[in-house]
């Protein structure tokens, strides 16, 4: 039996064999999965390896670029007509758009798009006007949106982009839940631990907030530097351990920053890590102070490895984190509330607050990754056995 032909855009192929790990290769059981993603250095060619998928390079860029956005549309087009899937179904914001104005001009019958965050939230002026203007029209090509958290949904909605009935979440959000069984604290053993903390200078008594994520404003690292260096004059046996990269092109933080980061010896910055789980290991809270977020993997990450959040509250994270069980929530933007949940954190240290299990069974009862897939591919099946009807 012939399987249907699914499309499955995004980007850059690190969202595409990261964002949806393991996912497009669970889908191949029913159907018939082609990646489609930037070639960034063979790292297309990685993904479809791991995944067990064909893939074709289509060349997109993250910013907005006219005549290149342009010119990936016309390529797309071509690609989907030569394809003819049944479904494309796009991730990330340029994907969204080139994916779903080609899939529309092509023919293609269902058009999805996943939404996991809207940059334009904190955008201003014409850089707001413009966003706006492009995010409703990669809305009215799509035949489906699908916000991964119902925050999002709700934002969607209050701009006016789209229609309530195109709307749909799935499952309780997420746009792939998280695999349970890799995110397992009981995995590393003391002696692991014990060493990763020798490498990164943390000592035994140590109280360790770890961040994980892009070094960039949005996501509230000038806040997190601000509130740690005032937290550490009284607490100095706090330390600070950062995972994630600069991306001074797109989104710099401020020089005062970077520069306490490079410097302030409380402060560990240990670059990007491809496995993020031996951080969370060593660690006794997760601090996120994003101003906007889809969906977080990160706090469900950490949630899977047992550890309390202190999350902002805005969508996605005030979704994961249920106030005083897994974590707790403060306002975006706000230095002084942060301080005052790392002081509350550290007061609290050695109460039963920091349950390791209920925190991971709040995670897993929610978002398991298996549970994710599957409502997904029961939609692509829906929608499979609704364009069988119509014909």
């Amino acid at each position: 039996m012939t399987k249907e032909k699914i499309i499955r855009i995004t980007t850059v192929p690190r969202s595409l064999g990261g964002l949806l790990r393991g996912q497009l290769k669970f889908m191949t059981r029913s159907f018939d999965i082609v990646g489609i993603s930037s070639s960034d250095n063979g790292r297309l060619d990685k993904v479809a390896h791991d995944e067990n998928i064909r893939v074709i390079p289509l060349e997109m860029t993250r910013r907005i670029t006219p005549i290149k956005d342009i010119r990936a549309v016309i390529q797309l087009y071509r690609i989907l007509k030569k394809e003819k899937p049944l479904i494309v179904h796009s991730h990330t914001p340029k994907a969204g758009t080139v994916g779903m104005i080609a899939a529309k001009l092509a023919g293609v019958p269902h058009r999805l798009h996943t939404i996991a965050g809207l940059p334009l939230v904190e955008a201003t002026g014409i850089k707001r006007w413009l966003l706006n203007s492009v995010e409703k029209l990669t809305y009215s090509c799509a035949t489906k949106i699908y916000p991964n958290s119902f925050g999002l949904e709700k934002i969607i909605l209050e701009h006016g982009f789209t229609k309530p009935e195109k709307l749909k979440v799935l499952a309780n959000g997420s746009s792939n839940g998280i695999d349970m069984e890799h995110f397992d604290p009981s995995l590393f053993t003391i002696e692991q631990k014990e060493t990763l903390k020798k490498i990164t200078k943390i000592k035994r008594e140590d109280f360790v907030f770890v961040y994980v994520g892009r070094f960039v404003t949005d996501k509230g690292i000038n806040e997190l530097i601000a509130a740690f260096t005032e937290i550490n004059k009284s607490y100095s046996n706090t330390k600070l351990l950062l995972v994630g990269n600069y991306e001074k092109e797109l989104d710099p933080i401020l020089p005062e920053s970077e520069d306490l980061i490079d410097k302030h010896s409380n402060i560990i910055a240990v670059g990007w890590k491809i496995d993020v789980r031996p951080y969370f290991a060593i660690a006794d809270v997760l601090l996120f102070p994003s101003y906007r977020e889809g969906f977080p993997n990160v706090v469900m990450q950490a949630g899977a490895m047992g550890l309390y959040s202190a999350v902002t509250d805005i969508n996605g994270c005030n979704e994961i984190i249920i106030e005083g069980e897994n974590g707790t929530i403060f306002p975006p933007k706000d230095t002084t509330a942060l301080i005052k949940v790392m002081e509350d954190i550290l007061n609290k240290k050695n109460t039963s607050v920091y349950d390791s299990e209920k925190i991971r069974e709040l995670i897993a009862n929610r978002y398991d990754q298996k549970m994710i897939w599957k409502t997904i591919e029961a939609e692509y099946q829906t929608l499979i056995v609704q364009e069988k009807n119509n014909q």
